[in-house]
């Protein structure tokens, strides 16, 4: 295989990773919030990154792509963590939209990254574009949720 295409690909397998954490995180945090609204809007982040999951795949039929919905080691870990987090913190919601900010800036990274390898092809590098300019302005949402509490 052509080292520029394997390349390819596992960058765009990162950024399907970082979404298929993204998801479980989502679902994590709406079962341990509180508040209703709240939950919902967890719901919703993790139907958005199913969505990018599934454009992020069909911007690339032709490479190699995950198709199981897993996510990563690591992100099983910080899954586990919010969920001790949720336990022991007196305000679980509080708690639940700190990893939410934390994770969105270590996707943004993530898409930046991936961003930074020339050799995307045009329509993928703009989806990519695109769901991290989704991520960020969203991410502001969550900070403001944060605030209200």
């Amino acid at each position: 295989m052509n080292k520029d295409i394997k390349e390819i690909e596992d960058s765009i397998n990162d950024i399907i990773q970082k979404n298929e954490d993204a998801i479980k995180g989502y679902e994590k945090a709406a079962e341990n919030a509180e508040a209703i609204g709240l939950k919902n809007y967890f719901r919703t982040k993790s139907e958005e990154r199913r969505t990018f999951l599934v454009a992020l795949k069909s911007s690339v039929p032709e490479l190699d792509t995950r198709e199981d919905v897993s996510g990563s080691a690591t992100g099983a870990m910080h899954r586990t963590w919010m969920d001790v987090k949720a336990f022991f913190s007196g305000d679980n919601d509080e708690a639940m939209l700190e990893e939410a900010i934390r994770g969105d800036k270590a996707a943004i990274e993530e898409y930046n990254d991936v961003l930074a390898n020339t050799a995307l092809p045009a329509k993928t590098a703009q989806i990519i574009r695109e769901q991290r300019d989704w991520i960020a302005a969203t991410l502001n949402k969550i900070k403001r949720l944060e605030d209200v509490k």
